[in-house]
């Protein structure tokens, strides 16, 4: 088992514009718990050296919850898309992270990863020199369409479905998104800013209910697998 220290970033700087609301989604109470609480606490299966939080500027929230791991967070200004919110994450652990420490990061509104799935992106990966990500192969037929109506049928044939936590060696993660900022590239997940740069990736197996919860009938799907789990 590697010696590397691992650390997490969560952006939760959006406004969870899909979702509608005047209440930002990861406020919203899952079980009487903000989805925040179960996002990050999980997050603490693993042995994390801290956890970093990047939230919105007048977010006045986030810092009065009741966190099971209080004493490891930090809390950042994020930006405006999920990149950006990272790497301000990844810059406020430089000095304390080494470059080839870990970093997880993990969507606010994936209150449902288990310790399970923790474990098992952590011992997959923890010798590897690039790091990779939690994904599930694409089980439903896919279909390409332009408006209402369907142009082809998509083989789902090696499709693979992203989720987080997305584990990478920390000096190259932030080196990668650093270079996706300066080439104005907007990179929706870690793993894409770590394939424009090169690195080759590795899938590992997670659970199909480790979902993200993006609208509102989400709720009551992680409410039932919360329950079940």
């Amino acid at each position: 088992m590697s010696s590397s220290r691992l650390w997490a970033v969560v952006p939760a700087a959006g406004s969870g514009r899909r979702f509608g609301g005047d209440t930002p989604k990861q406020y919203l109470n899952l079980l009487n718990k903000p989805i925040m609480l179960h996002s990050i606490d999980r997050l603490f299966a693993l042995p994390l050296a801290g956890c970093v939080v990047a939230i919105s500027e007048d977010d006045q929230i986030a810092k009065t919850l009741n966190y099971a791991h209080a004493h490891a967070l930090q809390f950042v200004v994020g930006g405006a898309e999920r990149m950006d919110s990272v790497l301000a994450g990844l810059d406020s652990l430089h000095g304390k992270a080494a470059p080839d420490d870990w970093v997880l990061a993990h969507d606010v509104a994936r209150p449902c990863i288990t310790s399970d799935s923790l474990y098992k992106l952590h011992e997959t990966l923890s010798d590897d020199a690039v790091g990779g990500i939690l994904a599930i192969p694409v089980r439903d037929t896919l279909k390409k369409a332009q408006g209402n109506q369907v142009v082809e049928t998509v083989s789902r044939e090696n499709l693979w479905q992203a989720q987080t936590p997305q584990m990478f060696r920390y000096g190259l993660l932030r080196d990668a998104l650093i270079a996706a900022r300066n080439k104005n590239l907007q990179v929706t997940d870690e793993a894409s800013a770590m394939e424009l740069a090169g690195f080759s990736v590795k899938l590992v197996e997670g659970r199909m209910d480790n979902i993200k919860v993006t609208y509102r009938d989400d709720l009551a799907l992680a409410e039932a697998i919360l329950q079940a789990q």
